[in-house]
């Protein structure tokens, strides 16, 4: 028998089949799915055709799908509204009890929520309508994102075809030094391969440097394969990974790994210890620099949010920088979870972005996607810790947004201009 990659393996056992290969078609069964108040009622419109065919529906299995508001929250206007109330008929038609409804207890984004909840686990395929449901794959799981179609799909049969992807392994080595994150990684890895460098490819992440990240930063790597063209974002489980999902679930799972001697279609090899500092200009998550080199920037706004850059270890970071300094420009922390919030408090990180003179948000997609919560203005410059900067991705076309890591922009948001974590005194 073949050997086989991680991907690979839990796709042979989706499909139930003893071995695949890059290229083959298989058809797989889904563990969990996601929708949100976007792909939700999209969803439902392809189901909505099917009804009036079929008559009524029902859904594969609602245990295994889980809902969550977070693109257009809080509502930004009446046909906002109008989603979460198909959102709750949706919820309630189709027997869906994990529900997460923004301001009602534990929500947030989607993505963190998945994570944050364990509530997909390794080895399992999941699916869900978001291109960075990605992310999730950090925790050694087949994840994906979906179009409304296909969702609709999957919410009626509980299982979609794929075809199997070659497998691109980035082995990271060497201890990360401190003025560096995640974010900086994945950046110098897409402004290396671009924007389209793993087109319909698994990106695996390994080496020592990956083995050393927390969570947070794992989940950094995997949500921006999709900016590379991914099919999926994995790294294989270790004791961090059962950790961090056997402290939030009591749920059985197997973990699957590549066997040693699997085929990767490229090694791509990084030396983690030389990391410095980057950041993707406009207009591209491609267009990669170090941040030194555009240092003299002036910026309008310094964003910290999204399924990026607003978990607890990002909001961590961000505050070390802050603490004891007042920002000079507008400035928002919005944490990606309810839950992430509420650590945050009990931290006293909120109070040192308050003190700073921070603007302290909801948790919503809204700013990141350009649809509400403070939109860019034409001429209005922003450094963000969100993973596009395409033209009007967070406002007007002619707006820019720098992508860089929590720590370059708390001290970007210190100076008033991009800067270099390195080089905010007496911080790094």
């Amino acid at each position: 028998m073949t050997s086989m990659t991680i991907t690979e393996k839990i796709l042979a056992r989706a499909s139930g089949k003893d071995q695949v290969a890059p290229g083959d078609v298989v058809f797989a069964n889904v563990d969990k799915a996601m929708m949100h108040d976007v792909s939700g009622p999209g969803a439902k419109v392809v189901l909505d055709e099917v009804a009036k065919e079929k008559g009524e529906i029902k859904i594969w299995d609602p245990s295994r799908v889980f809902m969550a508001e977070d693109h257009f929250v809080p509502c930004s206007d009446v046909q906002a509204a109008g989603n979460m109330e198909t959102m709750e008929k949706m919820a309630k038609d189709w027997g869906i009890t994990r529900y997460y409804r923004f301001g009602k207890g534990q929500h947030g984004i989607c993505h963190t929520l998945a994570t944050e909840d364990a509530l997909v686990l390794p080895g399992e395929v999941y699916t869900g309508g978001d291109s960075h449901t990605n992310t999730a794959g950090a925790l050694g799981l087949f994840a994906v994102g979906l179009g409304h179609t296909d969702l609709a799909y999957v919410l009626l049969n509980g299982k979609i075809w794929f075809r199997v992807p070659e497998t691109i392994l980035f082995k990271i080595d060497g201890p990360m030094p401190d003025h560096s994150m995640a974010k900086d990684l994945i950046l110098k890895i897409i402004g290396q391969i671009g924007v389209d460098g793993a087109n319909y490819k698994t990106m695996q992440f390994a080496g020592s440097t990956v083995t050393e990240m927390e969570m947070d930063e794992r989940l950094t790597l995997t949500n921006m394969s999709t900016e590379a063209g991914a099919k999926n974002g994995i790294i294989e489980p270790d004791e961090k990974t059962f950790e961090h999902i056997d402290s939030r679930t009591q749920e059985k799972y197997t973990p699957v790994y590549g066997d040693s001697d699997c085929h990767y279609v490229e090694t791509l090899n990084f030396d983690g210890s030389k990391l410095e500092p980057m950041v993707a200009r406009p207009f591209s998550p491609q267009n990669v620099c170090p941040v030194r080199e555009v240092s003299n920037i002036e910026i309008d706004r310094a964003y910290i949010g999204s399924c990026t850059g607003a978990k607890i270890q990002d909001l961590r970071e961000a505050a070390k920088i802050m603490k004891g300094n007042k920002v000079k420009v507008r400035t928002e922390v919005l944490p990606a979870a309810q839950s992430i919030y509420k650590k945050a408090i009990d931290e006293g990180l909120i109070s040192i972005f308050v003190d700073s003179g921070a603007l302290i948000g909801p948790s919503t997609c809204g700013a990141c996607c350009g649809a509400h919560m403070g939109v860019l203005g034409k001429s209005e410059v922003c450094v963000s810790t969100t993973n596009r900067n395409f033209p009007g991705r967070m406002g007007h076309v002619e707006s820019q947004t720098y992508l860089a890591s929590p720590k370059t922009v708390a001290a970007s948001a210190i100076t008033g201009k991009i800067t270099d974590p390195r080089d905010l005194s007496g911080k790094m």
